[in-house]
């Protein structure tokens, strides 16, 4: 991240030198917490310091390196890392809400975030006041998943920032790439046109192991563990239904020949012993 001072981009901002209020230690900071991919909302109330409303709110938001946004009425300026995902709603701020609503929070967003106000000063001199000090952590999803041989798998990229899936077989030690962001989709692998997933077809024992979905900065965004067991999925009920009434069918076939078949040889067994006892009384 570059480090700059947003007023240089809004110079009707400040007018004179800026005297930093000190901020608190870290220590016993409240937090908040999110997944990638989620929203993460750093509280912040400029009531807290007892001003009087002023007819135009003058927000910043830092993190102990550089400027993330900064807001003075329609006068707007965000960091390039958070370009278009940040936003504290003017609406609010005339409450006195001026928090940092962070969409599609990302790994690299963890850390520690501050919120002032820009007041005018003595002398011409405009004064950061420092409101409210935030930790933010984002951490990864985990899932265990169990599918049959022949289903499908569907992992969750979460956010546009996820690059690359990488796979470790079960009985592996090493990782190889799955698939990238620019790659077309296969018979087995293909990307959803609209959301972010991606599906595996028609698994395999082959395809045990762990999943890891990475963004950007080889960071991960989720890690899921698959196991293949089972047998193939059985055919429809329907299907299983009409194989059980043919084979009935069969078996009554099967069953009918064989009552003909000994309903003839008792009729000529009897006409054997008749025949041989008339020969004899002759």
């Amino acid at each position: 991240m570059k480090t700059h001072w947003a007023f240089s981009l809004l110079p009707c901002f400040l007018v004179g030198s800026l005297v930093d209020s000190s901020s608190p230690s870290s220590i016993n900071l409240p937090s908040v917490t999110s997944k990638v991919g989620n929203q993460a909302v750093l509280p912040c109330s400029w009531k807290s310091l007892g001003v009087e409303a002023p007819s135009t709110c003058h927000i910043q938001w830092a993190t102990p390196a550089d400027t993330v946004f900064e807001v003075r009425g329609q006068q707007k300026w965000e960091a390039e890392e958070f370009e278009g995902r940040v936003e504290v709603p003017e609406e609010r701020l005339g409450s006195g809400d001026c928090s940092l609503i962070i969409s599609d929070v990302q790994i690299g967003d963890t850390g520690r975030y501050e919120s002032f106000m820009v007041v005018d000063g003595a002398r011409s001199k405009k004064t950061r006041k420092f409101i409210q000090s935030v930790k933010l952590f984002v951490f990864d999803h985990k899932s265990l998943q169990s599918r049959a041989p022949g289903e499908d798998l569907v992992l969750d990229l979460y956010t546009r920032h996820s690059i690359r899936v990488v796979f470790q077989g079960r009985n592996s030690s090493q990782w190889s790439d799955l698939w990238m962001r620019d790659d077309e989709d296969s018979e087995r692998l293909q990307k959803h046109p609209h959301r972010e997933q991606l599906t595996m077809k028609k698994l395999t024992s082959s395809d045990e192991g762990t999943y890891k979905v990475l963004d950007q900065h080889g960071l991960a965004v989720s890690t899921v563990q698959l196991s293949v067991e089972g047998e193939r999925p059985t055919a429809p009920p329907e299907s299983s239904t009409a194989h059980r009434l043919q084979q009935n069918r069969e078996n009554e076939a099967a069953a009918g020949d064989a009552a003909k078949s000994s309903s003839s040889a008792l009729l000529l067994l009897s006409a054997l012993i008749t025949t041989f006892t008339f020969l004899h009384l002759l």
